[in-house]
């Protein structure tokens, strides 16, 4: 981390001697040298990478949305045009699907050819997923974000848009299979460098890369780090409450996100508008880390994938010392 002038401690005061320690055992990661090489990437170095069809692109803060809500239309809109089906892979919650929907509504965009599968949705201890009716699940968010926010006369049918159930799970791939595959996948890193509930450290999702590669979707054990940061959601009060978060998860599996013909991935989450930000290591980490079933989202390295990084977060990892929390 790049120390400035004005934030350099004084070593007239203090004798500073160095202090060695190992990642703690709950972290997934614990390479300390890829860790201290990605953390010191610049911004200026961010949209650097080997794989021609793995582009990252630097965005104004305010653009990202914007850039997202535009693809998504503009994806619809042509489905419209042509008669082709469209498959999407959602993350969610995303309260920007209303503004989809708003644009939707305006030009009459007939959405018939649309089909949505959302990425993931909680479950409890026992892997029971959450119903579309539970207020804080993912479905129902899609549903009340998206569909319910089109125009009657042009929404698909209600079965074109899909979550997880407990009666679907197994066969959840193979439906987006029977599709045609997913056209594109829409993500984002979470805290583990997750993608959507792909957890690092989930016993349900161990094996070496290529078996892992190979692994459909199912139920998961959600990481601590990812209960902490959905605890934040303004769902769940946006106020840290742990035991808010549901302990389990159903999620799409990496074979889904392969398969898909195209993704985006979109890297802009700070805390309210500030320049903290959890997502400034963990996105370095994904974009120019290692491919690793440790860093989940290091697989979009491999695949063809539009990135956008917002400028908060590509900002240079530096000491602060003016600041507490």
């Amino acid at each position: 981390m790049k120390q400035t002038e004005s934030t350099k401690p004084d070593h007239s005061i203090i004798e500073y001697r160095p202090f060695d320690f190992n990642p703690s055992g709950w972290v997934p990661f614990k390479d300390k040298d890829e860790i201290d090489r990605v953390a010191n990437i610049k911004k200026e170095d961010i949209e650097k990478h080997p794989n021609p069809e793995f582009i990252i692109k630097v965005v104004p803060d305010a653009d990202v949305d914007f850039i997202w809500l535009t693809d998504m239309v503009g994806r619809i809109k042509h489905a419209a045009e042509t008669g082709n089906r469209l498959v999407m892979i959602l993350p969610n919650p995303a309260p920007i699907y209303r503004h989809v929907a708003r644009l939707i509504n305006a030009s009459n965009i007939d959405c018939r050819n649309i089909y949505a599968f959302a990425m993931d949705e909680y479950a409890d201890e026992n892997g029971n997923i959450a119903p579309e009716g539970w207020e804080f699940s993912f479905t129902n968010a899609m549903m009340r974000y998206f569909y319910y926010e089109l125009k009657e006369e042009l929404r698909p049918p209600k079965d074109h848009f899909v979550g997880f159930t407990n009666k679907n799970l197994k066969d959840y791939g193979k439906m987006i299979d029977d599709l045609g595959g997913a056209d594109i996948c829409y993500s984002g890193p979470g805290w583990t460098g997750h993608l959507a509930f792909i957890e690092p450290d989930a016993p349900e999702f161990q094996g070496t890369l290529e078996e892992w590669k190979n692994m459909s979707a199912r139920i998961v054990t959600l990481s601590p780090f990812t209960l902490a940061q959905n605890s934040l959601h303004g769902c769940f009060g946006k106020s840290g409450n742990l035991a808010a978060v549901p302990p389990k998860a159903a999620t799409i599996g990496p074979l889904e996100v392969i398969k898909a013909k195209h993704r985006m991935d979109v890297h802009a989450i700070t805390v309210h508008g500030t320049t903290t930000a959890w997502q400034r290591f963990i996105s370095r980490l994904v974009l120019h880390g290692p491919v690793t079933p440790l860093v989940p989202e290091s697989i979009l390295q491999t695949l063809p994938t539009d990135v956008f990084v917002s400028e908060t977060i590509a900002q240079n990892i530096e000491v602060d010392w003016s600041k507490g929390y």
